[in-house]
């Protein structure tokens, strides 16, 4: 017991170092640079610029920074090039921010800081103290929340006034809070695996599929022939589920269904899944509630014995503790988060699962991800404010804009490689 409370306790510091070691591992940063030729050689590669936007040089020292930050935060796709692209991003819009003569306050910036580690229930000092440890430098931290805060700046004040929020608008945000977590629904999954470069064929097929698919005969034929999931033997069906044990961005997708209809591809790590309603349950006396779940990733082999052999024997997560003893810390980590923080591909699995249930449909890197569900807890929340949610429902319309101003600004940028 003191073992899994230990690791439930350091489960995100200690995901993140190990994550991260293993990525300077696989960069050629598991030593501080030497002081000799070949270090001072490999110092000038890491700051040599990649590439150029407009006239601002990105380094290649940002991007592997970027790529070990991004682990951290389990993005999902190519971190390589994912780096690249959120780089370029932030240049654009520090460059505008410039332009603008828009600044981010030193307060500003630490309130940015404290708000992103308080994910984590860290300090801002604590994470970036954490970081360190591992090579990631504070200032890679703070670039990235500066960043964020000139963005809101500068959309704020440039669509200021086209925006505007009704009192509808608040009363149809508010019924949305609620209704969610007082549905239980009875679908169908399609899953689609989408390995490395194949991303797009995948995107491609599961749009196809959502368009010309229009029965639960249909959906189950095509679920036979190119489901990845367990369940994709049985037509893809799966058991009443409580909408709010769903991620929040897909239990919204779900709401807008009607019974037999299929949803839009969504994509989630390694794959592009699709929905189809069969039907719903109605309990009007539900009070609204947010879910915290505690669950288990234990990486094995990819053995289809050893995978039965845990599902046979292992009940509970104190067990699964107790098989992996003497294992690195990496290959288990128990984790307690809020379902709206819990990866997409994870929190799908967790959510067709009971109290001490295990999935095995996940793989990282050969391994074998078997997640349990060690506890759910409902969360009960002081209802929201009329203007909480009327702020956040402006920033939903001002995210829609936003993006558009970015990719304005990336079509009239000049960006080369040296």
């Amino acid at each position: 017991m003191q073992r899994k409370a230990a690791r439930v306790k350091q489960t995100k510091r200690v995901a993140m170092a190990a994550a991260l070691a293993g990525v300077m591992a696989g960069l050629g940063m598991g030593a501080p640079v030497g002081t000799g030729s070949t270090g001072a050689a490999l110092a000038r590669n890491l700051f040599a610029p990649r590439l150029y936007v407009n006239d601002q040089a990105i380094s290649e020292y940002e991007i592997q920074q970027r790529v070990m930050f991004m682990k951290v935060l389990r993005a999902p796709g190519n971190l390589q090039e994912e780096a690249v692209k959120e780089l370029i991003s932030d240049r654009l819009r520090m460059s505008e921010a410039k332009r603008l003569g828009v600044k981010a306050t030193a307060e500003e910036v630490t309130a940015g800081m404290t708000e992103f580690a308080g994910r984590a229930n860290l300090t801002a000092e604590q994470l970036v103290a954490e970081l360190q440890k591992v090579g990631i430098a504070p200032e890679t931290f703070r670039d990235f929340v500066t960043a964020g805060v000139v963005w809101r700046k500068i959309v704020r004040d440039r669509f200021r006034g086209q925006v505007s929020v009704s009192e509808a608008d608040i009363d149809k945000a508010l019924e949305a809070t609620a209704r969610p977590r007082a549905l239980r629904v009875l679908m169908s999954e399609l899953v689609i695996p989408a390995e490395p470069g194949k991303e797009d064929a995948a995107l491609a097929l599961a749009t196809r599929l959502s368009g010309e698919i229009k029965t639960e005969g249909a959906f189950a034929a095509a679920a036979r022939s190119y489901s990845a999931a367990p369940t994709a033997a049985n037509g893809g069906r799966l058991d009443w589920l409580s909408l709010s044990n769903l991620p929040p961005s897909i239990a919204g997708q779900i709401l807008g269904l009607g019974p037999g209809d299929t949803s839009a591809p969504v994509e989630v790590p390694g794959a592009v899944v699709l929905f189809q309603l069969r039907d719903v349950a109605r309990d009007t006396t539900a009070e609204p509630v947010k879910v915290s779940v505690e669950w288990a990733e234990y990486l094995i082999p990819d053995d289809a014995a050893e995978v039965a052999r845990l599902k046979g024997t292992i009940r509970t997560c104190n067990e699964l503790n107790r098989e992996a003893r003497g294992l690195p810390a990496d290959r288990l980590t128990i984790t307690k988060a809020p379902m709206s923080e819990v990866p997409k591909d994870v929190a799908l699995e967790l959510g067709k699962l009971d109290l001490g249930e295990m999935s095995s449909a996940l793989t990282r890197s050969g391994y074998r991800r078997l997640i349990m569900l060690c506890g759910r807890q409902q969360v009960m929340d002081p209802e929201p404010t009329r203007d909480q949610v009327r702020d956040q429902v402006m920033n939903q319309k001002l995210s829609g804009l936003a993006e558009g101003y970015l990719a304005e600004l990336r079509a009239a940028a000049f960006i080369r490689e040296p």
